[in-house]
């Protein structure tokens, strides 16, 4: 290959697997996975059924639990399309991880343990009170026109802020730690790294020939379906290293728009795919509450995931790239849920969530007025990513002038 051809070869690649074709790709899979199989892409949902086995195990009598009634807890993780999901999603991050050798194993501080606990216990109370996380609400909850999907969006934006401000305090930062240059080594000759590329091709020919052993005959469609699709989302959110806490931190702290703009373009993308599904017969099924739970919990969430370092998609695939941190975070999420759980029935439903109701701009107002509505919304976040962007970049300049 001469040079040109390789140079050409490159960019294409590169702009193939860009963040933004990423995000583009999963939210065609998205509104795909729910034309398909009738139900949202969420993963804490699954965490808080996690939790309820937990409880379960220990003797409390789920049965009783109004939230687990809700979220139609039953089975186990290898029979609900949900739970399958999720494990698949680990398994493609993880071959994507390997194959662009990006595994190596990496411990915290003690100081960034507890915040990944910390954090994502605050994230995992938040979302859930809210009835979803950055997926069922953003990914899902927007393209579905629930409203309480636009009152977490904000929440989430306004606690990303606060989350930020906390986290740049002296007592969370800690003191920096400097390593020698000389004791990094070479990544491109290790061999730690020059063998991972194989080892996720590996991976994915493993999946491949499980999902040729499981679909049809016995196995049902439905959770074939959700392993193949959980396994593609995985793939992409590692890929494209997205993750919703950078697309609003970083916003907030250097004006850099590129992860928020391309989620802008993902959900609207989803949201006319979705609109077809609907306008056909289907049913939403993230149509929840448009109550304080709803804002308040995207506030918690997003100072949840900013202390942690990372939401909900992007400590599952930090953590199968190794860093032993976004475990914790992930511990700490369904240790969120489950609080919340527990506190749902005498604290969090009777005040934030019953005098309140469920609104779905569709049936509130018809499906041209609720894409309007969405186009204009998107819009605005689209522009304030912008003004976000030129913002920081007066205030840069005017710092290197007065240098």
């Amino acid at each position: 290959m001469n040079l040109l051809a390789k140079r050409y070869y490159t960019q294409i690649i590169t702009g193939f697997w860009s963040q933004r074709f990423a995000i583009l790709a999963l939210g065609v899979l998205s509104a795909l996975y729910f034309g398909t199989l009738g139900v949202a892409w969420a993963v804490t949902g699954e965490f808080t059924r996690w939790g309820g086995h937990f409880l379960q195990a220990i003797g409390v009598n789920v049965e009783q639990l109004g939230y687990l009634k809700l979220i139609k807890f039953a089975g186990s993780p290898l029979t609900r399309p949900d739970g399958v999901m999720v494990i698949a999603m680990f398994g493609g991050a993880f071959s994507s991880a390997l194959l662009g050798q990006h595994f190596k194993l990496r411990v915290p501080t003690m100081r960034r343990a507890v915040q990944a606990l910390v954090g994502g216990v605050i994230a995992g109370f938040g979302t859930r009170m809210a009835m979803g996380c950055n997926l069922a609400a953003l990914f899902t909850g927007i393209p579905q026109f629930s409203v309480h999907a636009w009152m977490f969006t904000l929440g989430t934006i306004g606690g990303t802020y606060l989350g930020l401000k906390i986290s740049m305090q002296p007592w969370v930062k800690g003191k920096p730690k400097l390593s020698n240059v000389s004791q990094i080594g070479d990544r491109a000759k290790s061999e730690y790294y020059r063998w991972q590329p194989y080892f996720g091709m590996l991976g994915i020919g493993l999946f491949a020939y499980y999902m040729l052993q499981h679909m049809g005959g016995s196995y049902p469609v439905n959770l074939s379906l959700a392993t193949l699709f959980g396994f593609a989302f995985g793939f992409l959110i590692q890929k494209g290293q997205v993750c919703f806490t950078s697309a609003f931190r970083d916003l907030w702290l250097l004006g850099r728009p590129n992860v928020a703009k391309a989620l802008v373009l993902g959900i609207a993308v989803q949201t006319l795919i979705t609109a077809v599904f609907l306008s056909k017969g289907m049913a939403p099924n993230v149509i929840w509450w448009a109550g304080p739970n709803a804002l308040l919990g995207g506030v918690m969430f997003g100072v949840g995931i900013v202390i942690a370092g990372g939401c909900e998609t992007g400590w599952m695939y930090r953590s199968v790239e190794g860093q032993l941190q976004f475990w914790i975070v992930g511990l700490g999420n369904v240790i969120g849920a489950t609080l919340l759980t527990l506190a749902w029935d005498p604290i969090v439903y009777p005040s934030l969530v019953e005098p309140f109701s469920r609104i779905d701009m569709v049936k509130q107002w018809g499906m041209p007025l609720a894409l309007g509505i969405t186009a204009l919304l998107l819009a605005a976040l689209y522009v304030w990513a912008d003004w976000r962007q030129s913002t920081k970049e007066k205030q840069f300049s005017r710092r290197e002038g007065c240098a």
